[in-house]
């Protein structure tokens, strides 16, 4: 399991110890927000887009996320809407959070969407910072085990249709090579 740590949370040492002691990977990122988790059965999509190429505005971004995993909800038949709070949610439970960074216009991290992952490591934190408020997941709301691999092809296609674009994908072995030298001018850009 991996706990992220947005630039501007302040998560206490201790609390970080805690929750490695529980087996969670902890790690500092230079996305926006606060913390979160990330774990099997959670669909994380961290699209890489040039908003020059869209429109540039990091909110229209924003929203088009959202909308990607509400049209997600609406076709599985569960009601879900946006909130001030950022994210995807059903009544009062978050099912998707977003968590993004921009620089000069060129997108990194994403959503995590809830399909099928044990929520119970979200006890363990407020996650987003927000601390009256629950989760829940496609598989609590729609009473099917809903796989990741399942739901891919269904938020893959939304995307598409959000953002009225074509998808690309990559075998692994290259996938893994992108992500890496991202990830690693990612960590250097937030030391």
């Amino acid at each position: 399991m991996t706990i992220l740590k947005g630039i501007r949370d302040e998560t206490a040492k201790e609390d970080i110890m805690r929750l490695q002691q529980l087996g969670a990977e902890f790690r500092k990122t230079n996305r926006g927000g606060l913390i979160t988790f990330h774990g099997p059965g959670q669909l994380v999509a961290y699209p890489i887009i040039n908003l020059k190429n869209f429109k540039t505005s990091v909110r229209w971004y924003v929203d088009r996320l959202e909308e990607t995993v509400i049209k997600i909800c609406d076709e599985l038949g569960i009601k879900a809407n946006r909130s001030p709070d950022t994210g995807v949610w059903v009544e009062d439970n978050k099912i998707a959070a977003i968590g993004i960074h921009a620089s000069r216009y060129v997108t990194t991290h994403g959503i995590s969407l809830n399909c099928d992952n044990d929520l119970t490591w979200f006890k363990h934190i407020d996650p987003c910072g927000i601390k009256d408020k629950g989760v829940t997941s496609l598989t609590n709301e729609t009473g099917v085990i809903c796989t990741t691999n399942n739901m891919m092809p269904i938020f893959l296609k939304h995307f598409e249709q959000v953002f009225d674009c074509k998808t690309e994908e990559f075998d692994t072995d290259l996938q893994k090579k992108i992500l890496d030298g991202l990830y690693n001018k990612i960590m250097i850009d937030a030391m």
